[in-house]
């Protein structure tokens, strides 16, 4: 029986998931979540969640997909001390090989699992089999890839798409970007369209005296994240500036989708993945972000031919790393 091993690892919490590779695909074996920071690296994570699976089998092979840049299959995790290197843990875990990927790079491969019940349509239209898949996703911070066909099957290219420069369209967003400028100097779009972007939004809206904050709202802070206070103040319609906040953060967020679109024609359509999109969808679905998507003047024409669709299933990643991890034991030799 060959097992593979996949893991999500993240500054707050790593998710590892063992697997059986059958004749008709992965089948999980067990899986567990593991507070990151209460480990002073990744093995011993594996190590105990190994002896919990009560795994004697060997692992064929493992994918962990991180939250920071990797290189040479090494990486200095986000928010965590962790130095990971692909050829020691290999050694120290007797893993026969270990890869390590950006973690979203591994939503691009999980793009390729999804069934219809983990996403929600937000155009409908045919996918052209083969043609570039974009994807996007708003989370802690906004990540962008590109799926390219390689004769056989897509490859994943991870860039810093969310780096790229904020471009504002209306009165109101060029007000956002000075705001912006004035505390950090360049603006990116993830300054905007993110978790984190959501919270600096409602600043502005806030300094610009849009409406008066409500001190019931504001009182919310202090004991949750506020750009989720923000959103269910806004999904409840309870607040106005709270609605109106998500109201400018999903018409971003589909500007950007449009740029993304754009630049690689992803006729094989475009997926908007990470929690802050799953946790709204009720509001990326009525029409605040496909408007947006589509207004390119001239081009309006070419983003109509694609198909979007929010992903739900949060496992995405996940999923991507077990199917990367497969691919090596598939492709060997």
């Amino acid at each position: 029986m060959t097992q593979l091993l996949a893991g999500d690892i993240g500054g707050t919490k790593t998710l590892l998931r063992l697997s059986k590779l059958t004749s008709t695909g992965l089948v999980t074996l067990h899986e567990k979540s593991y507070p990151s920071g209460n480990f002073e690296h990744l093995n011993p994570i594996v190590k105990q969640f190994l002896s919990e699976a009560k795994n004697s089998e060997p692992i064929a092979a493992a994918c962990f997909a991180i939250a920071g840049p990797v290189h040479n299959d090494q990486s200095l995790v986000t928010n965590l001390s962790w130095h990971l290197d692909a050829r020691q843990m290999e050694t120290e875990l007797g893993i026969a090989q270990i890869r390590l990927i950006n973690d979203f790079a591994a939503v691009g491969y999980g793009i390729l699992a999804l069934q219809p019940e983990d996403v929600v349509v937000l155009q409908d239209q045919p996918k052209v089999a083969q043609a570039p898949i974009a994807v996007l996703g708003a989370g802690t911070g906004l990540g962008e890839a590109l799926l390219v066909w390689q004769g056989s099957d897509y490859a994943v290219q991870a860039t810093e798409g969310g780096h790229a420069d904020f471009a504002p369209r209306t009165d109101l967003e060029v007000g956002l970007m000075t705001f912006l400028r004035s505390r950090h100097g360049r603006v990116s779009v993830e300054r905007v369209v993110s978790g984190q972007g959501i919270y600096n939004i409602y600043e502005y809206l806030r300094s610009a005296g849009f409406a008066v904050a409500s001190d019931a709202v504001e009182a919310q802070f202090e004991q949750k994240d506020p750009s989720e206070v923000i959103a269910a103040n806004a999904l409840a319609n309870s607040d106005i500036l709270c609605t109106k906040t998500l109201e400018l953060f999903v018409a971003a967020y589909g500007a950007e989708a449009g740029n993304l679109a754009l630049k690689s024609l992803p006729y094989g359509g475009l997926y908007l993945a990470g929690g802050v999109g799953a946790k709204n969808s009720s509001k990326l679905q009525d029409g605040i972000f496909t408007e947006n998507f589509l207004d390119k003047g001239r081009m309006r024409s070419l983003l109509e031919k694609i198909s979007i669709s929010l992903i739900t299933n949060l496992d995405v990643g996940l999923i991507g790393a077990a199917l990367y991890a497969q691919k090596l034991v598939t492709t060997a030799g």
